[in-house]
């Protein structure tokens, strides 16, 4: 009974691969896009992207290059999902 459903999860997801077919490569544009973004975001907030907790501490305009960052990445999904010619 076990191995039906594993089977059946990864037919499922063999499938979902094939209908993101081109869309790696859109995703990982979009990905690099988002990075350069939030390195941009950190620097005019005046820290270095990757060395800020988000801790209590945090400064508001980090906290918001944060979000914006997550959105960003978020927005990417998409573009795995859409097909290159």
């Amino acid at each position: 009974m076990a191995s039906s459903k594993l089977f059946s999860v990864l037919v499922v997801l063999l499938l979902i691969v094939q209908l993101s077919n081109g869309g790696p490569i859109a995703y990982g544009v979009c990905q690099a896009g988002c990075a350069a973004l939030v390195v941009t975001c950190y620097t005019a907030a005046g820290a270095v992207f990757g060395t800020v907790t988000a801790g209590a501490a945090t400064a508001p305009a980090l906290l918001a290059c944060n979000v914006a960052f997550g959105k960003c990445q978020a927005a990417c999904w998409a573009a795995l999902m859409l097909p290159t010619a």
